[in-house]
């Protein structure tokens, strides 16, 4: 199987499409894609499947929207975005998540929570993710070295699974050693690719560092310069990692991308970067691809969507969704209770009379069902503006 691609990806897990509010009502872009390889099908892809879902991607210039989730309500939320708009998804833990599926008070010696937690929500998305009838890819987030033993859980998790079904239980993983030196971050990744390829699983890895703070991951301090990651980085990247037989990797390089939301004009993106990195490894292969790197761009805050959809033509295929989705389903559920404020105040007794039950208001499964509805078209809108729409058949 080949599996030697790169991807580039900006280091910031918060996307702000546009940086404007949720839309009322979703409008679909018409643009229709060619269609998927034969390897892709419903639910969950990995390995040769996945290469050829990510090269669809670059050419049908779209990008996948990767949204990190907490529970089986942002988990719904997802599937029901791309069954809406048509499109693969990409469904990401972080270690925080899983620890947060696990439940807070588990016992967390070495990782056993965080590990167990993100276990049990892809051993869910793989249960359920058919069912929507689009491709979809099953993720981890942002591993510094202090979280090893996180990621080590997971391969371990990977090897049975394969073992069992003759695919790994994840598509793809991430690892983020960017504030080590370079030299040490690659080895660090080979060494893992190395076993991940084994089973066909995918490797993110980082360079650069993205600024702001996410779920455990806080850079607010760091230097502006280290923002923006230059291509001769990339290139030894790429030489090292296609070194590995089997050996599929993406790389999250940081050209200004911060965590968070922000005003327009507080985030310098660079997509450039993108694009002159393409050139450069390009020139390197000498081979006819103007576009040999598959970027991955996590995250996009206070950028236009101009911007992103620059970084697209520059062969993005994946982009982090993370604080708009979060303000979404909390605004779903604010929805809900200021519509339904009178009727949830007591559990007998509302404004049709004082002994008129409110149970069915108070059911938590209807406050959360309002947060994954606005979750949903909050994500709709996004793939919009990746132009991931219309890529499959919509339920």
């Amino acid at each position: 199987m080949s599996l030697r691609i790169l991807g580039l990806a900006a280091v910031a897990s918060a996307l702000s499409l546009g940086n404007v509010a949720p839309r009322a009502s979703v409008s679909m872009s018409t643009r229709t894609a060619t269609p998927l390889p034969a390897t892709v099908k419903p639910g969950v892809v990995s390995g040769q499947a996945l290469v050829d879902l990510l090269q669809h991607a670059k050419e049908n210039k779209y990008a996948i929207p990767a949204v990190n989730v907490v529970s089986s309500c942002s988990i719904t939320a997802c599937l029901e975005a791309a069954a809406k708009y048509g499109g693969p998804i990409i469904v990401q833990f972080s270690r925080g998540g899983g620890q947060f599926i696990a439940g807070k008070k588990a016992k967390n010696d070495n990782d056993a929570a965080c590990i167990a937690g993100t276990v049990a929500g892809a051993l869910h998305v793989r249960q359920v993710a058919e069912l929507y009838g689009v491709p979809v890819i099953l993720h981890t987030d942002h591993c510094m070295r202090s979280w090893l033993p996180w990621f080590d859980g997971l391969m371990e998790a990977n090897e049975k699974h394969f073992e069992l079904h003759g695919e790994p239980l994840f598509s793809s993983h991430m690892l983020d050693l960017s504030e080590e030196p370079l030299e040490e971050n690659i080895a660090t990744c080979k060494e893992y690719l190395e076993r991940m390829a084994k089973f066909n699983c995918l490797l993110e890895m980082e360079l650069g560092v993205t600024g702001g703070e996410e779920d455990g991951v806080d850079n607010t301090d760091v230097d502006s310069s280290r923002l923006y990651t230059q291509p001769e980085e990339v290139w030894e990247v790429y030489k090292a990692l296609s070194e590995v037989e089997g050996g599929a990797f993406t790389i999250a390089a940081a050209f200004g991308n911060v965590h968070g939301v922000y005003a327009p004009g507080n985030v310098d993106l660079r997509p450039d970067i993108l694009h002159n990195t393409q050139k450069y490894v390009a020139e390197k292969l000498g081979g006819d691809d103007p576009l040999p790197c598959l970027f991955v761009f996590h995250g996009g805050s206070g950028s236009s969507v101009e911007d992103i959809r620059y970084a697209i033509d520059a062969g993005t295929i994946k982009m982090n969704i993370d604080t708009d989705t979060q303000w979404a389903f909390w605004d779903g559920i604010r929805q809900y209770e200021a519509k339904y404020h009178d009727y949830l105040q007591a559990q007998i007794g509302n404004p049709e009379g004082e002994t008129k039950p409110n149970k069915k208001y108070y059911d938590p499964r209807m406050a959360l069902r309002s947060g994954e509805e606005v979750m949903r078209d909050r994500l709709c809108q996004a793939a919009d503006d990746l132009n991931c729409v219309n890529v499959v058949p919509v339920l």
